[in-house]
C-alpha cells in the first residue's frame, strides 16, 4: 500500500504505508521534512498537509479539535488537514497530498 506526498520543492515521493499508522508517522518515518512537534497529539499543527481534493470526502471528517488547531497553521485551505489525524487504512491506498509551508 502506498501514497503520494510532494515534498515542498514540488516532488512527489511515493511512501510505502501501513494500516492503522497516523500518515504523519509515515511521512515522518520516511525522512521527509514534516515537524510534528507534537507528536501526534493535534497540538500544535506542524504536520499541514494538504489533501488532493479527490481524496477529500474518503477521509473521516475533521473534528472540532483538528479544526481549531489548523488555526495555528499558516496558509490554511479548503484542503487542509493535520496529518497526525488521519489514520491510514486499506481504503487510502494511493492517498495524495502536499506539505503545507512551514
Amino acid at each position: 500500500m502506498k501514497i503520494y506526498v510532494i515534498d515542498r520543492e514540488g516532488r512527489e515521493h511515493e511512501l510505502e504505508a501501513t494500516p492503522g499508522w497516523r500518515i504523519m508517522e509515515i511521512i515522518r518515518d520516511s525522512g521527509l521534512p514534516i515537524t510534528a512537534e507534537c507528536g501526534g497529539a493535534c497540538a500544535c499543527a506542524t504536520c499541514h498537509v494538504y489533501v488532493d481534493h479527490e481524496w477529500l470526502d474518503k477521509l473521516e471528517p475533521q473534528s472540532e479539535e483538528e479544526n481549531n488547531t489548523l488555526d495555528l497553521a499558516f496558509e490554511v485551505s479548503g484542503y487542509s488537514r493535520l496529518s497526525c489525524q488521519i489514520l491510514f487504512n486499506k481504503h487510502l491506498d494511493g492517498l495524495k497530498m502536499k506539505l503545507a509551508p512551514e
